[in-house]
């Protein structure tokens, strides 16, 4: 019985995708809030880009009260984050969470280097048409704890944790506020 589990992961081979997450999605908690399926997968670094954080169409994120994450090309520069392998029931739920239909994020196809040199395409998401702005400091905090959680590499854990926020001393998303109270404790 036990060995069934092999021959059941074959089909799951062309009903999943890889995503890479470099935002919120860093941490596995969040990421799960919508998206059950996705499994980590590995740590991975995409060159020639670079991390920013904007405004959509130059409006402040609802939900985040502040700049949301985004990549830019920028030869030199890089990108850590975390792919994730999710199964394709998942797309939509993905593409909505990054507000792919209101045009905030449009999907676009990476090519990114994992740990051990191994080049692997997924899927990831870039605003095309955005003001830069801070992110707030729950959005940071959710980011820093992801990349903690997933073992990025601790020079761009460095940079990221410098990253100067907004002043936004508000609530986000009661579901958010839950997330970064248990990332608190666990942290204590």
């Amino acid at each position: 019985m036990a060995n069934s589990g092999g021959e059941d992961r074959r089909g799951q081979e062309e009903e999943s995708f890889l995503y890479f997450a470099y935002g919120s999605n860093l941490l596995m908690e969040r990421i799960h809030l919508r998206n059950p399926s996705a499994e980590f997968y590995c740590v991975a670094r995409l060159q020639d880009f670079k991390l920013d954080f904007g405004n959509s169409q130059g409006k402040t994120s609802e939900t985040w009260h502040g700049g949301i994450a985004t990549i830019f090309e920028s030869p030199g520069d890089e990108v850590w984050g975390v792919v994730w392998k999710m199964n394709k029931s998942n797309l939509s739920s993905l593409d909505e969470q990054e507000g792919v239909k209101s045009g905030t994020y449009v999907p676009i196809e990476v090519n990114v280097s994992a740990q051990k040199g191994k080049e692997i395409t997924c899927r990831s998401y870039q605003m095309t048409n955005y003001e830069s702005a801070p992110p707030s400091p729950q959005y940071k905090k959710i980011i820093c704890t992801g990349a903690k959680e997933n073992g990025l590499p601790l020079e761009y854990q460095k940079k990221l944790n410098a990253i100067e926020p907004n002043d936004y001393k508000g609530k986000v998303s009661e579901e958010i506020e839950d997330i970064i109270k248990r990332g608190e404790k666990k942290a204590h």
